[in-house]
């Protein structure tokens, strides 16, 4: 069984970067869990705020998850809510261990999360962190009084929103030709960031572009990027 661990900062960060490679996972029947480690309250909630300055934080909570829930329903993936919180968002050793067993009970052969950088946001780097950390210690742990140990799993990071300012360089394209009408209902779900929308649609279709001049498949209407982390390993070069 192919299995592929989604992990964000926040709730909505599966959504934008990777619903279209979820609902593609999906269809050819892997199974999918996407991870939110806040509901992102505080730093990706700016038209929640605008609307009702007088919203609390815990409300806000309650309409992010909603909102993330609905995405992933229409999607088809389980999704798990940490609520470590956002804006700033800390990385405890406890925190780590909670997401080593996470990833020792579900056992993905792939992960994806954020890149290494991003100057223009603090969780999504920390996210990155601790992802690293917990995929270590769920792959290389000495002891079986330490970890589940698991099989290492190839591991991606998704498009930052600013890729070329992150060092994102991006090394796998996924066709989202046959799920982009899912992504489009998914992200429409996602009212506290509604600005994203247009955006995320238009980088699909121009990642689509460049899929289709590196490979020649001329059917690729729409794309998502992602970067390996770990090489690869096959038995052929083909």
């Amino acid at each position: 069984m192919k299995k592929l661990l989604i992990i964000g900062a926040h709730s909505g960060d599966f959504v934008w970067r990777a619903a279209g490679t979820i609902a593609k996972a999906l269809e050819e029947g892997a199974q999918t869990l996407v991870v939110a480690l806040s509901y992102g309250e505080r730093g990706e909630s700016g038209e929640l705020w605008k609307e009702d300055p007088t919203r609390t934080v815990d409300s806000v909570k309650v309409i992010r998850h909603e909102q993330a829930q609905r995405a992933a329903d229409i999607l088809g993936t389980p999704i798990q809510f940490l609520d470590w919180g956002d804006y700033p968002m800390i990385l405890t050793d406890q925190r780590v261990e909670q997401l080593t067993n996470l990833i020792g009970d579900f056992e993905p052969t792939v992960i994806l999360t954020h890149s290494e950088k991003d100057p223009f946001n603090p969780d999504h780097p920390l996210a990155f962190q601790a992802v690293q950390r917990a995929r270590l210690l769920s792959s290389g742990a000495g002891v079986p009084s330490a970890f589940k140990n698991i099989d290492p799993p190839v591991w991606y990071s998704f498009e930052p929103h600013q890729p070329e300012l992150c060092g994102f360089v991006p090394d796998t394209f996924i066709d989202i030709t046959s799920v982009m009408e899912k992504k489009r209902a998914a992200m429409a779900c996602m009212g506290a960031q509604t600005y994203l929308r247009g955006y995320y649609a238009e980088l699909a279709s121009r990642r689509a572009n460049h899929a289709r001049r590196i490979s020649g498949q001329k059917h690729i209407q729409f794309a998502e990027a992602h970067q390996s982390q770990v090489p690869r390993v096959s038995g052929s070069i083909f």
